[in-house]
């Protein structure tokens, strides 16, 4: 039977033994059987209870929903180091050279002189990051993960189709609309309801139309600037 890690050791290292030992032939029927796909939703589970905790104001339940997130972080690196491919070190290494080379006018000699500025810059390296890998973003609407929930990520599609000029940014509304519009989303959400559809698959189909439609845009304008 595997030993708990000896206290003496980092906190951090504590946890990867324990985690080895969890996934070891003699450890956890449970934890042995998992693999990156059966964890998939188990992070974004955990994201929403640190939400929770959060908004809760609670903070001994966002220090223990905080740990059971790294725990996911964790697991996934042991079994991509299982698989010979990474391990948490390597999370962590590149997470640190990421946020230096992404963040100049903290560790380099670069100024800005707002947010959006830190902003620009930052978009601008990831895209030289990416540039000729199999990562690469070649569509302005590229980037938004396909799993999102569809309000989420009709909002942020909306704001890159915006900013590329494939849609009309639409009138700001008035600080009074926002009840309105509050009341709108949750009668149209009761209305589908009502029929019998799901608001969310209603939503992610016409995302997916408009998306499309946008990629069809961006392709005619590059057409145009080349022809």
């Amino acid at each position: 039977m595997p030993k708990a890690p000896s206290r003496r050791l980092a906190p951090i290292r504590q946890l990867l033994e324990v985690m080895a030992a969890l996934r070891a032939p003699d450890g956890c029927p449970w934890d042995r059987e998992q693999d990156h796909h059966s964890l998939r939703s188990h992070a974004v589970e955990e994201v929403y209870e640190l939400m929770d905790a959060i908004e809760a104001g609670d903070d001994v339940e966002m220090a223990e929903e905080l740990g059971d997130l790294l725990l996911q972080v964790v697991f996934h690196a042991q079994l991509a180091r299982e698989r010979g491919v990474f391990d948490f070190d390597a999370v962590c290494q590149h997470l640190v050279d990421k946020l230096i080379r992404r963040h100049p006018h903290v560790f380099g000699s670069v100024s800005v002189k707002d947010i959006d500025q830190v902003w620009a810059n930052w978009e601008s390296i990831k895209k030289a990051e990416k540039a000729g890998s199999k990562h690469e973003r070649k569509s302005a609407l590229d980037g938004v993960p396909r799993h999102l929930p569809a309000l989420m990520r009709s909002q942020k599609l909306l704001k890159k189709a915006s900013k590329a000029g494939l849609t009309a940014v639409p009138l700001k509304p008035k600080a009074s609309d926002r009840k309105a519009l509050a009341t709108a989303l949750f009668d149209l959400t009761a209305q589908c309801q009502a029929a019998g559809w799901s608001a969310e698959e209603l939503l992610r189909a016409e995302l997916q139309r408009r998306e499309s439609a946008w990629r069809q845009e961006e392709q005619r304008q590059a057409a145009r600037k080349t022809a």
